[in-house]
């Protein structure tokens, strides 16, 4: 599936979860359903913001925008962290009030029964999500993917913490795991505002591709005796969504001709592009006896 098509899968199911865990939350009036049914408006939310994001991110490169909009999936992670840190801040003031005032739990079973069924649509949908996020290599996906994990844990506790309640009658324990439920997603919050600020700051390329890109580069790289007939030096990477970027110098022989050079040059690139899906690889091509510095303190003068 795309990542648009579970995206509205997202909003279907958020809406379904909402509906379920609303109503488990009126049938036994207990603020730890009430903060699971928060979180599944956030879920909502998100899933709303992340496909306006991912239909952004899918347009192609234009005159305003020539590497294109894949950092839109970024804010969608933003967006979703912040929206999950409101959400536990309100759990927090509903918990705090519950835990000054004290209700008994009104039909345990059919409230349990609710919570168990959305957290297995939502365990469903998660599992899809991150199978997809890697294929696509899409944050927006991710985030999303996370946040229903999150919410299958956070309804897993409720459930426990409502069984405890029913049996040991302690009513304060209603509000507290509330609160705990509260933490567990703020943490999660963080974390995807974390991912997003990371992304917009042209965070490196993940190890795992950087050995590819050197892997491939080494496949290139060629001496002859004591001397250097092809070399790479001063390679960046950066990320973008699900568009990899990489720039590097390629050193050869002064005297080869511009069309040996740019032929091996293309070999090199098309090699890249192959061995690392949605990578743009920007190649100079320098004479082997010349360098080139970057932060360099010779470079301003």
């Amino acid at each position: 599936m795309t990542p648009k098509v579970l995206l509205k899968l997202s909003i279907l199911v958020a809406l379904i979860t909402i509906v379920m865990k609303t109503l488990a939350w009126v049938i036994t009036d207990s603020v730890g359903l009430l903060s699971d049914a928060m979180e599944s408006l956030v879920n909502l939310a998100s899933a709303v913001f992340g496909l306006v994001m991912v239909t952004i991110a899918a347009r192609p490169a234009d005159e305003d925008h020539p590497y294109g909009h894949h950092k839109a999936e970024y804010f969608s992670s933003g967006f979703e962290g912040i929206l999950i840190i409101a959400a536990a801040l309100g759990i927090v003031w509903a918990a705090g009030t519950r835990l000054l005032d004290p209700q008994p739990i009104e039909q345990v079973g059919w409230g349990l029964a609710l919570s168990v069924g959305s957290s297995a649509l939502n365990g469903l949908l998660a599992w899809f999500m991150f199978r997809a996020a890697k294929v696509h290599r899409s944050i927006a996906l991710e985030a999303d993917a996370r946040h229903l994990v999150t919410d299958v844990w956070t309804s897993a506790g409720v459930v426990v913490g409502l069984v405890l309640v029913h049996l040991s009658g302690w009513l304060w324990l209603d509000p507290l795991l509330a609160m705990g439920v509260a933490a567990n997603i703020m943490k999660e919050g963080v974390h995807l505002m974390w991912r997003s600020s990371q992304g917009l700051m042209d965070e490196a390329v993940e190890p795992e591709v950087m050995a590819t890109i050197q892997q491939t580069l080494d496949g290139f790289a060629s001496a002859e005796g004591e001397a250097t007939i092809i070399r790479f030096d001063h390679v960046s990477t950066r990320k973008a969504g699900q568009r990899r970027f990489v720039d590097l110098h390629m050193h050869m022989p002064a005297a080869w001709s511009l069309g040996r050079a740019a032929a091996v040059r293309a070999s090199v690139e098309q090699a890249l592009m192959s061995a690392v899906p949605g990578l743009r690889a920007t190649i100079q091509l320098l004479p082997s006896d010349v360098e080139a510095h970057f932060d360099d303190e010779k470079d301003l003068i």
